[in-house]
């Protein structure tokens, strides 16, 4: 019950680590030095993390359209969130040539809506979080 009534807060935090992981990415693998096989792709360790977050991020979307009452704000939230798995899963297959960086703006929705709905749902009783 804490976790849906804290879905924004967890879900606008787990967009944010989601985009920092994103963002360094790149860096871990400019500065690291090849080994044999030459590190041209992530570990695959690395890519499980962003599919860890995806499933992490449906959850909070999920439980964050379940509380709102604004309709812009759940197709928002899925919108975003489809975007993001659309992207996290070219990415993992390869199936179209698309910039790492496509996947920051998924992200940053997700964590701005987070934010947004979670300062739109403030009740004295907490009954429209409930």
């Amino acid at each position: 019950m804490l976790l849906i009534q804290k879905s924004d807060l967890f879900g606008a935090a787990a967009s944010t680590i989601c985009l920092i992981h994103c963002l360094i990415t790149p860096l871990i693998f400019v500065a690291q030095t090849c080994s044999k096989t030459c590190c041209a792709t992530a570990p695959t360790w690395w890519k499980i993390v962003d599919l860890i977050f995806l499933i992490i991020s449906f959850f909070a979307v999920y439980h964050s359209t379940s509380i709102t009452t604004k309709l812009g704000l759940k197709i928002g939230f899925w919108l975003s969130w489809i975007g993001l798995a659309l992207l996290i899963i070219n990415d993992n297959l390869n199936l179209f040539k698309l910039s790492h960086e496509c996947v920051y703006l998924p992200s940053l929705g997700l964590i701005i809506l987070h934010l947004y709905n979670r300062k739109q749902c403030k009740c004295s009783d907490n009954s429209c979080c409930a």
